[in-house]
């Protein structure tokens, strides 16, 4: 399986004006996938380790994996077609039977929640891997953009904790 798959891990999530980019890769190359708002919005608070109030419906997928005891051992992005990337959930169940290996179709931006939720690996068919566009370079503005918007705010934050002082 390790030649036909790459692993890859989420790099980063930006919003845009239909929804939200995710970039994936590796030391070998980084891609995007385009997911709608509130999937990229789940993707960044789990990436992030933000605390729900109440759980939000990949939350509630993974409730119901543990309480199966299912267990997600991966995600593969299998295939792209005209820009419409395509995944599968791979899960096992063992039990007092044996052991079943369940494969799942899903988005991949459902998968990516689910695999970051509970730490698992995210692979990519090669064939995928080697179509898609490089994105390294603009990966790489899109964070630095996000560092310095960042000490910007931080540095507002201190002039307003000091301006409440005087």
């Amino acid at each position: 399986m390790q030649k036909d798959v790459v692993e890859v891990a989420v790099k980063g999530v930006m919003p845009t004006a239909n929804g939200c980019a995710v970039f994936l890769g590796n030391d070998e190359k980084n891609f995007v996938i385009y997911v709608d708002h509130s999937v990229g919005n789940a993707i960044s608070m789990t990436m992030h380790g933000v605390k729900k109030d109440r759980p939000l419906t990949h939350d509630l997928i993974g409730n119901i994996l543990l309480g199966l005891d299912v267990t997600l051992e991966r995600v593969v992005i299998n295939n792209v077609d005209n820009g419409t990337f395509f995944a599968r959930i791979i899960l096992m169940m063992q039990n007092e039977l044996g052991r079943k290996i369940i494969e799942v179709d899903a988005r991949p931006s459902d998968s990516l929640v689910l695999a970051l939720q509970q730490k698992k690996p995210v692979f990519v068919a090669r064939r995928v891997f080697d179509a898609v566009e490089d994105m390294t370079e603009i990966l790489e503005r899109v964070l630095k953009q996000q560092t310095e918007e960042a000490e910007a705010d931080d540095e507002d934050e201190e002039t307003d904790e000091s301006d409440d002082k005087a």
